[in-house]
């Protein structure tokens, strides 16, 4: 497709980011992606860990080229705008990864995410120098590309246990902001603080909130303290793996009770 067939899904995109509170599910192939746009989502995330597990990976174990290949499924999948999970643009060197940046970009993605955790246990955490150098790489890469794709920065700070996770994350998100990110992320936050103390920091530029647990708030609680988009990650694979495991394990002990919530036949064909 030519990139100006795209720009309808981007300016999309970024309105929805100006006011209100929208929910950005994560589907991990095409057959999910289409799913969530029949039950009225207006935009969607892709997910390192729920695209992994689908080609029987851990997450983190995807190469760039895998990944974009899967950023083309999913936004051809649907008329939906994409997020794409671009983990660290899966390169350390700038020029490189800002040649990913474009590569992306050029796949319709609407937004893209770079965070800043290396993958590396003796320093989980790119420096924040290097880290902010990384998000103005990347910002410049789009500005270079001339699409209107959103740039999501990441700290990862609760992800890899970092001692002071919530101060760091505010340092880092701050920085990340003024390097050019148009959307602040912060996956770990759990409590109403944390989350009112992220939103503050980078007003008024919109916050996503990570929900992958069975949580005791609602996208209505969410929105009255500001954040502006909910991701849930591979938390919807995590669901449809569990499903999975539930009945093949009833299966290998010789029992059939796991189907007992099965989608039929006619609903999965309905939605298709």
């Amino acid at each position: 497709m030519n990139p100006a067939d795209f720009a309808p899904r981007r300016a999309a995109f970024r309105k929805l980011h100006e006011s209100g509170c929208f929910m950005l599910p994560n589907p991990w192939d095409p057959g999910s992606a289409r799913a969530l746009q029949q039950l009225g989502f207006k935009a969607l995330a892709t997910t390192s860990s729920g695209f992994a597990w689908s080609r029987a990976h851990a997450d983190n174990a995807m190469d760039v080229d895998a990944v974009l290949a899967h950023c083309r499924a999913i936004v051809a999948a649907t008329g939906l705008p994409v997020n794409a999970d671009f983990e660290d643009g899966h390169a350390r060197d700038l020029k490189k990864l800002a040649d990913n940046v474009r590569r992306c970009v050029d796949t319709g993605v609407a937004g893209l995410s770079i965070e800043d955790a290396t993958g590396d246990a003796a320093q989980p955490l790119y420096g924040l120098d290097e880290a902010v150098a990384r998000m103005r790489a990347a910002r410049a890469a789009i500005d270079a590309s001339g699409q209107d794709v959103m740039l999501v920065g990441r700290a990862e700070c609760f992800l890899v246990g970092h001692l002071d996770p919530l101060g760091e994350s505010l340092k880092r998100l701050k920085a990340y902001a003024e390097a050019g990110a148009d959307c602040l992320y912060a996956p770990g936050l759990r409590t109403r603080e944390q989350i009112e103390a992220v939103v503050r920091a980078v007003a008024p530029k919109p916050v996503n909130v990570l929900v992958g647990y069975a949580a005791p708030f609602t996208q209505a609680d969410l929105a009255q303290l500001g954040v502006r988009r909910i991701s849930v990650g591979g938390a919807l694979a995590g669901a449809a793996w569990g499903g999975f495991l539930r009945a093949a394990r009833g299966l290998a002990e010789g029992r059939f009770d796991g189907f007992a919530g099965n989608a039929t036949h006619a609903e999965l064909n309905g939605l298709f």
